[in-house]
Parts: structure tokens; C-alpha cells; sequence
């Protein structure tokens, strides 16, 4: 296996011979099923594109109808009513940790930039905050740890993604088995002699075969380090639309290492568009109008809480994605009321915990759901008895009174735009618009431009047909905002003119790119 990526003496604490030795080990077991998987994605979406609609598996309904929990859930899992998540950059760990959430996500997926520098330096970042080293001095502020920090969890990247700066046989390798390979290997013991373990979130899955796959991945390198059986513990994310028809198939595959599901919303939403994306039937409008409290969100989310309660698993609720000002009042209190309404609706529905982007919307989700579960460390006894979700309910993209409008496409232009110049520049959680945007926002303002342009009966509110020139128009127009908005000095040190090139070739292709971050990551360093 050959290492392209610069490897200071630094990062060669982190690359050791025996740590990279291990993840060609994981390469070897399992890259060919990984890629096997993925094609089955790529068949699976010809028969959604000749409009075959996904449904529960017969085959699998014996596993729907058993009576099985999942294994047993530690200590430190068994609280979770606030987590927060970020990318695995040093100050940002430091201050998500100190933050007084219950757990902190450490993201080497969407809000992280996929650099070389970004993902050895969070894995150093990572060692050292397991250990307690962790620490930051600016000239402002020296940041480190308090005495109680949030549990660590990490989210590797998907298996769709993969790592070019380091290849075997020649070719780059599964950048899910990369991060989660290093990881494990560097921190098992440390995690463990701490009393706590290592905690994955997994992203991004589309099927229970997927899930299997990390199953086994997990029970290869538990035996190969010797760590007994189920000591890695996972959350999955429900963020893919195929994937809420085989949450109990994904529970039951992962049983031994499962504790939780979470409701990816902006990934879920971007997903829906993909998968119908050809369909003009399933035309969603603004994607401030896609809301939690649409039909097929609606429907998902409830689904999910009856699954894990009746499974024995923690179900975790999504993002807010709201940035609280310390400046501006108004914007504050506008930010906090959303969030305080998006988590009593949450909390009410039955989720044993909620995700923040910024830890100023701790306190106030921690408020909302000690008020509901007050000294419980969950709600698992809400079963959801009275949720009966069928199929025709998570594909119902009814959205009453649902328009497209031309402030919602120029919005979803300028916020693409400007996230992914970030992206290029290393940085994948971005605050534009009082909002913290990851690549899943990105994704959904670009597929929702690509399946308007393309549908002939795509309009706006006010009657105008969607159309590739109505669009440049607009997005001339973002742009010299932009502009204005940077300044001259930093748009030129920006990577602008790129970003504008790659979205404008995936909003106007004649077919559908499965992700933007795969091409982008093309242009990254």
C-alpha cells in the first residue's frame, strides 16, 4: 500500500507502518464487496429511473415481524438528549467537547473538507483529545478540555467515497475503511483504558446489505486487534430515502454493535430528490418549504421512533442548523425559537435526544428535552403504538400549497456557490445566511436546480418556466453579489471561478451526478 500524501514526522504518528498495515488488511477483506455494493446502488437507480418505486422487502419480512432487540447499550450511550457535531478541526473539537452536549460527532464526512492536511491533522486532533491533551492558544484565547467532556463519536466518510492519497495495487482505497481503519487502530485501547469505546456513526447507507458489510468489517478488525466482539458501538444514519424501508433490517444486521438510528434530514431530503429525479411528478419546490412537517418527512421520522423503541435503540433527531448572533439580537432570538420549536416536536414525538451545529443551541435544546425527559437518560418506553406507516406514505411528496419561486432558486445558487469555494479551500462546515451548511445543503440546492431545469413543467409562483437561461440569469446575478459580499482581495485569493465551473457543469449535464463532493474532490489537494 503506498502513502501519496505528505507525511511529516507528525503525521507519521498517525501513519504508522502497523496502522497502515491494518487498514490494507480491511482494503484486501472487503474492498471488492464494497464495490460490488455500489453497483447494486447503480441498478437500483435504473429501475427507480423506469419508475419502479421502493417498498418494504418481502424477503425480509420475517425479520420486520420478529421479536429480537438489539445488544446491549453502555453507560455512556445511554444519555444522548444533546449531541453536537463539526469537523474533527481542533478548536472547533475543543469547544463542541466543552460545549455541554452528550455527545460530539467528530465528522470526517460532510462537514469536513477531505483534504490530507484536514484528515491526518483531525486524527492527530482526535488522539489528543481521547488523551486530554488536547489544546489551542490564539492570541485571544488558549482553549483545552474540562473536566466533563461529550463521549467522542466519529463519523467516517461513506462508501461511495475514496482516499487517492492512498493506493493499493495501484488504486485508490474505500475512504470508509481509511477513517475507520486509522481510527480504530490508534485509539481502541485508549478509549477503552478511559472507560468509554469506539463510537462510529455511519453514514449514508442505502440498504441492509450495506449495513451487513460494516458488520463484518467490525467483526474482522475486533478479532484481528483482539477487542471482544460488540465492543464497537454505532449509530446509522437514516439519511438516504431507501434506506427508512430497511431501518429494522439495519438494526438487525448491526444488532451486536447497534445503539441507535438517527433522522439525517438534509441528506434524506437531497436523497429523495436524487432517487426521482427523473420523475416530474416529484417535483419538490423550495427547499425552505421542504420542512419536517411535509407528508414523507412526517412519515420518516415517526417510523423511525417506533423502530428503535421497539427495538431497544436510541432514536436521535436532526440538525439545527441555525447559527445563533452574539451580536445581533433580533437574528438570536428568531434562531432560538426555531430551534426550541423544532426540538419540542422532537422531544413530543417520542426521540431520546437532537443534533446542534453550534454549541450556543446546547442550552436550549437541552432545555426542551430535560423538560420531557427530566432524570430518564431516554424515552425508550414510547412506543409510537399509534404510528402505522406505509410505503405510499414515505414516497406521498404532496407539499400543500408547495412553490418553486425565484427567490428560493437564487437562494439555493448563492448558497452553493459560496459553499463549495469553501469546500475547495479546505473548510466543510460553513456559516452562510445564519445557517451552518454542509455538503448535504449543497447537495440539495443542486439537485433541486438540476430537476427544475430539466422538467419541462417546472415553474415559477409567478408562471415563468424553469430553463437553463432563466437560471445563468440568476446566477449572474449571485454571482456579483458574491462579489460584492467578499470584497475584491478575497475573491480573488478565492476559489470562486472553480466553484462556478463545477456547479454550473452539474446543474446543466443531461444526467444526474450521484454526488458533488466526488467530482470536487477531483479539484482538492
Amino acid at each position: 500500500m503506498d502513502v501519496l500524501g505528505k507525511t511529516t514526522p507528525e503525521f507519521q504518528e498517525v501513519l504508522t507502518p502497523q496502522a497502515l498495515a491494518f487498514v490494507e488488511q480491511l482494503e484486501r477483506e472487503f474492498g471488492s464487496r464494497r464495490r460490488e455494493l455500489l453497483q447494486k446502488r447503480v441498478e437500483r437507480q435504473r429501475a427507480f429511473d423506469a419508475g419502479e418505486l421502493p417498498t418494504f422487502l418481502p424477503e425480509t419480512a420475517h425479520i420486520r415481524a420478529g421479536d429480537w432487540k438489539v445488544g446491549s447499550i453502555p453507560n455512556d450511550l445511554q444519555d444522548r438528549r444533546v449531541e453536537i457535531t463539526g469537523p474533527p478541526e481542533r478548536k472547533m473539537a475543543i469547544n463542541a467537547l466543552n460545549s455541554g452536549a452528550k455527545v460530539f460527532m467528530a465528522d470526517f464526512e460532510d462537514a469536513n473538507a477531505p483534504t490530507w492536511e484536514n484528515l491526518i491533522q483531525g486524527h492527530l486532533n482526535l488522539r489528543d483529545a481521547i488523551e486530554r491533551t488536547i489544546s489551542l492558544t490564539t492570541p485571544e484565547k488558549t482553549y483545552k478540555l474540562n473536566e466533563n467532556p461529550a463521549t467522542l463519536f466519529i463519523r467516517p466518510r461513506g462508501w461511495h467515497l475514496e482516499e487517492k492519497h492512498v493506493t493499493l495495487d495501484g488504486k485508490p482505497i474505500s475512504a470508509s475503511l481509511f477513517d475507520f481503519g486509522l481510527y480504530l487502530f490508534l485509539n481502541a485501547d485508549r478509549l477503552r483504558k478511559r472507560g468509554t469505546g469506539p463510537y462510529f456513526y455511519l453514514p449514508k447507507l442505502e440498504s441492509h446489505l450495506e449495513a451487513r458489510l460494516w458488520n463484518d468489517v467490525f467483526n474482522f478488525a475486533q478479532d484481528r486487534l483482539s477487542i471482544p466482539r460488540g465492543t464497537i458501538k454505532v449509530t446509522v444514519l437514516i439519511e438516504t430515502i431507501v434506506a427508512s424501508f430497511e431501518m429494522d433490517e439495519i438494526l438487525y444486521e448491526l444488532r451486536d454493535h447497534i445503539v441507535a438510528l438517527n433522522a439525517g434530514r438534509w441528506d434524506y431530503i437531497f436523497s429523495t430528490i436524487k432517487k426521482f429525479s427523473k420523475r416530474p411528478d416529484f417535483l419538490l419546490p423550495d427547499r425552505a418549504q421542504v420542512t419536517m412537517t411535509v407528508p414523507f418527512m412526517r412519515a420518516y421520522t415517526e417510523l423511525l421512533v417506533k423502530t428503535c423503541h421497539k427495538r431497544g435503540a436510541h432514536a436521535i433527531g436532526g440538525m439545527a442548523a441555525f447559527i445563533p448572533s452574539r451580536k445581533d439580537k433580533e437574528v438570536n432570538e428568531i434562531a432560538l425559537a426555531k430551534v426550541r420549536e423544532d426540538k419540542l416536536r422532537e422531544s413530543n414525538d417520542g426521540f431520546d435526544g437532537t443534533w446542534v451545529a453550534h454549541p450556543d443551541l446546547v442550552p436550549t435544546a437541552k432545555e426542551v428535552f430535560d423538560s420531557v425527559l427530566k432524570d430518564k437518560p431516554h424515552q425508550k418506553e414510547k412506543l409510537r403504538e399509534d404510528v402505522s406507516t406505509t410505503a405510499a406514505d414515505l414516497i406521498n411528496f404532496n407539499i400543500p400549497n408547495g412553490q418553486i419561486t425565484e427567490a428560493g432558486m437564487r437562494l439555493n445558487i448563492n448558497v452553493a456557490l459560496q459553499y463549495i469555494d469553501a469546500w475547495l479551500r479546505g473548510s466543510g462546515a460553513v456559516a452562510i445566511h445564519n445557517l451552518m451548511e454542509d455538503a448535504a445543503t449543497a447537495e440539495i440546492c443542486r439537485a433541486q436546480l438540476w430537476q427544475w431545469v430539466h422538467h419541462p413543467t417546472a415553474s415559477l409562483s409567478d408562471g415563468r418556466k424553469v430553463s437553463t437561461d432563466l437560471y445563468r440569469h440568476f446566477m449572474a446575478d449571485e454571482i456579483e453579489k458574491i462579489k460584492a459580499h467578499y470584497g475584491v482581495e478575497t475573491y480573488a485569493a478565492s476559489r470562486m471561478e472553480d466553484a462556478i465551473n463545477l456547479f454550473d457543469g452539474l446543474v446543466t449535464a443531461d444526467t444526474f451526478s450521484e454526488f458533488l463532493t466526488l467530482p470536487a474532490y477531483e479539484k482538492l489537494d
